[in-house]
């Protein structure tokens, strides 16, 4: 009898005291938990972030391609231009793929014009030459201004659904009835603000890329036509 007295406590406290299991949240079952709706807005803002990244990698590789610079190609120009031989410049502009060439042999192919003819024709070409690497960044702007602005709808659908559960219980409203209303609410809207701030953030990083270009491209053809003034 003692013995059973003694075992009793352990079983008393075992049952007053269950073991409480620590249930986790994957991410991919956060972004699948919120119903058709919330799946539809998260699809969206998914393959807008895929649209994003897709961005900022082609045009990164597109603007740093453009910032190099070759050192022996704005010598060349220069001996060519200095001893007359036009037709050598002219065609190493042809053979050498970058912004500044092109400007360059837009230049050469009037050099016999007046300089404002010539600067005009440069200028033409370098902004035909920046709105090349500006490609695409209106639509990246777009995406971050349209990211949050989708989340937030998926906000809106979710609080509606949350209140249509609400009104279809009558006065059996439980926390998990208005679980999927809430979940798409809150995962939409963080979704959205996540792509939004991506798509800002590369944005603004391809435009000081682009700004940097274009000083490069301005100290480069102001090279060229000081050379053409002092060989005038």
């Amino acid at each position: 009898m003692k013995l059973i007295f003694l075992q009793t406590p352990i079983i008393t406290d075992s049952i007053s005291n269950p073991i409480v299991e620590e249930k986790t949240l994957s991410i991919m079952q956060l972004i699948s938990s919120g119903g058709l709706g919330g799946n539809i807005i998260m699809g969206t803002l998914g393959l807008l972030s895929i649209y994003a990244i897709y961005i900022l990698i082609e045009r990164f590789s597109t603007i740093k391609k453009a910032s190099i610079e070759d050192e022996s190609f704005l010598k060349s120009i220069k001996n060519f231009v200095e001893q007359k031989d036009i037709q050598a410049a002219k065609t190493l502009c042809k053979n050498t793929d970058n912004p500044v060439s092109r400007m360059i042999e837009k230049g050469i192919d009037r050099i016999d014009k007046p300089m404002t003819d010539i600067s005009a024709a440069i200028e033409n070409q370098g902004k035909l030459e920046v709105y090349k690497m500006e490609n695409n960044l209106a639509n990246l702007a777009t995406i971050a201004g349209a990211a949050p602005m989708i989340g937030f709808l998926g906000t809106v659908i979710g609080m509606i659904v949350s209140f249509h559960e609400m009104a279809s219980a009558g006065g059996n409203i439980d926390v998990e009835m208005l679980s999927k209303g809430i979940y798409t609410a809150m995962v939409t809207t963080v979704g959205g603000l996540v792509v939004g701030i991506i798509a800002y953030i590369a944005y603004n990083f391809l435009v000081s890329k682009i700004d940097k270009v274009i000083f490069q491209l301005e100290a480069r053809t102001t090279e060229f036509l000081d050379l053409l003034h002092l060989n005038e």
